[in-house]
């Protein structure tokens, strides 16, 4: 940037009475001298006026100091002719105030000392100096008020100050002419603007946007898809399908999202590309020579670029709200195409299985070793009932007592009545001591056989242990065995409950779209590419403009 000067004073016409005074006086004394030496003879003369010495210094009423616009050497009247010739041309021209300013200050930068701003136009050109030239605006330097010494004289020489700009006011037909002379300039670079905008718009968008079309129009190789949607669902036990809270989320979607989610990225795997690849050949489908070559899957290629055509031409997408996946593969050929979505399938299916496949072996496992312990628990104490009825001899100890109360009951019914004979008899004034001492004698049987039987049933003898512990001990082992056989019906129970859950674990996939071949290529899309990739290449483009353009302004303040 540069800084306008600031100037103090200017004198800003141009002055040059003093030199036309001096002209004149010179003219009128030879005009005097030639007709002094023309007059006759016999004219009387008369007294002449006093010539004024030319010879000497001139005082023009500056002293001793030069004149401000005065030339480093002295002009002729003829070079002073071909100098007003040269700005009235210069003037002809029309040039701005701008320009004459501009023309000012590149001539004080070289040292010039002009008397107008139309005279710097001048002496720059006779120097052979374009003060419009942009080189010369960019390194324009106006140099201070301080004495240059000039080369060819010898003598110093002070550089004017920067004047104002000049007060020509220009003619209508010139500002017309100006105003014109500026409309084409304006119009010129606009359309010199304009071709060169267009030009990089041809280079760097339309033409790689017609490279693009070209591919995909002739170049590229028809890609043919088969769609396919399924979904996987939870078997419904009847348990939870007849409670609320506990069927509530069974069935949906959110029961199913864990497995869904892991089936699809087991399908998007590398694992699954290679069964793929040994069960139907997909490499070596997509290493074909028909296949244009920006498709093309080298015969050498890695396992890791065949993955990334396997993760292009196979998509797969799950959708949470409704728990269908979809998914979409792409081969040069439609049977090829449906031959690869069947066998993903397949492999979704099996991997499905093995989801829940532990996890139902874990419960039914666990459920049958219980089951088995239970029943081994049981056989155990029936072998123990049966080993005590054998030792004890004894059947049922309940039916024993019963037996032993009910004789004893009868043989107390007999004692009773013994007793009330005897005393009957004894009653008597003159008792029959014969039958008196058979019924005290069928009395002290009767409570003997009464007490041994009592003895039966509550003491242990040498023969064999009383009826009470042999009925406590029966007791004992069929209240054992009663408590081993509900425990196998509650393991039962809890298997045939496992069995259920382990059946309502399993894991379903529901085909709702099945794969078909198509009959027409999915791909390429070749208008919707080409639009693509023209608003590609157009976006970079402005990008880039916007960024230089930020860039130049910033350097260029």
């Amino acid at each position: 940037m540069t800084t306008k000067p600031k100037a103090k004073k200017f004198r800003i016409r141009r002055s040059a009475s003093l030199a036309g005074d001096l002209r004149r006086v010179a003219s009128n004394q030879a005009a005097a001298s030639d007709a002094q030496s023309t007059a006759p003879a016999a004219q009387p003369t008369q007294p002449a006026a006093p010539k004024p010495d030319l010879s000497g210094p001139v005082d023009d009423g500056f002293g001793d100091k030069p004149y401000p616009t005065a030339a480093a050497q002295e002009l002729t009247p003829g070079d002073e002719v071909s100098i007003e010739n040269e700005l009235a041309a210069i003037r002809k021209e029309g040039l701005t105030g701008r320009q004459l300013r501009m023309a000012r200050r590149v001539a004080q930068k070289h040292g010039l000392a002009p008397t107008s701003d139309f005279d710097a136009v001048r002496l720059l050109r006779k120097q052979g100096i374009d003060p419009f030239q942009r080189s010369n605006m960019l390194e324009l330097v106006v140099p201070g008020p301080s004495e240059v010494q000039d080369a060819s004289l010898g003598v110093p020489k002070t550089v004017a100050k920067p004047q104002l700009p000049s007060t020509e006011v220009l003619t209508e037909d010139a500002r017309a002419r100006e105003i014109i002379r500026m409309q084409r300039d304006i119009v010129k670079r606009r359309r010199r603007k304009l071709m060169q905008l267009f030009s990089r718009l041809g280079f760097f968008v339309v033409l790689p946007t017609l490279l693009v079309g070209y591919y995909f129009y002739v170049i590229a190789t028809p890609m043919f898809a088969t769609k396919s949607e399924f979904v996987i669902q939870q078997a419904e036990s009847p348990v939870s399908a007849a409670s609320g809270l506990g069927g509530l989320f069974s069935g949906t979607s959110f029961a199913t999202s864990q497995d869904s989610i892991a089936v699809q990225g087991y399908l998007q795997s590398l694992d699954a590309m290679l069964r793929l690849d040994t069960d139907l050949g997909f490499r070596g489908h997509f290493s074909a020579p028909d296949i244009d070559a920006l498709q093309r899957l080298d015969p050498g290629a890695t396992k890791e670029q065949a993955y990334t055509i396997y993760k292009d031409r196979v998509k797969i997408s799950y959708d949470p709200t409704e728990g269908i996946i979809k998914m979409e593969v792409v081969a040069a050929d439609p049977v090829a195409s449906q031959q690869f979505s069947e066998r993903l399938i397949a492999y979704a299916e099996e991997q499905v299985d093995n989801l829940t496949q532990r996890l139902r072996e874990d419960q039914m496992q666990g459920a049958r070793d219980s089951f088995a312990e239970a029943e081994g628990n049981m056989v155990s104490a029936q072998l123990r009932v049966l080993e005590l009825q054998e030792k004890l001899g004894v059947l049922d100890p309940m039916t024993e007592s019963q037996a032993l109360m009910t004789q004893i009951t009868g043989l107390e019914t007999q004692l009773q009545e013994k007793r009330l004979q005897l005393q009957q008899l004894l009653d008597n004034v003159r008792p029959n001591q014969a039958r008196v001492e058979g019924a005290q004698g069928d009395v002290r049987r009767l409570e003997n056989l009464i007490a041994e039987l009592r003895s039966q049933l509550t003491e242990s003898t040498a023969e064999g242990q009383s009826l009470a512990r042999i009925s406590g001990e029966l007791r004992l082992a069929e209240r054992d065995l009663q408590t081993r056989e509900l425990m196998v019906a509650q393991a039962m129970q809890q298997m045939e409950t496992a069995r259920i859950e382990a059946n309502r674990q399993t894991r379903y996939l529901s085909m709702a779209v099945n794969p078909i071949a198509p009959d027409e290529a999915t791909y390429p899309r070749a208008f919707e590419n080409t639009i693509l990739a023209f608003l590609i290449f157009g976006g970079i483009y402005l990008m880039v403009s916007l960024t230089a353009s930020i860039l130049r302004e910033q350097v260029s303040g």
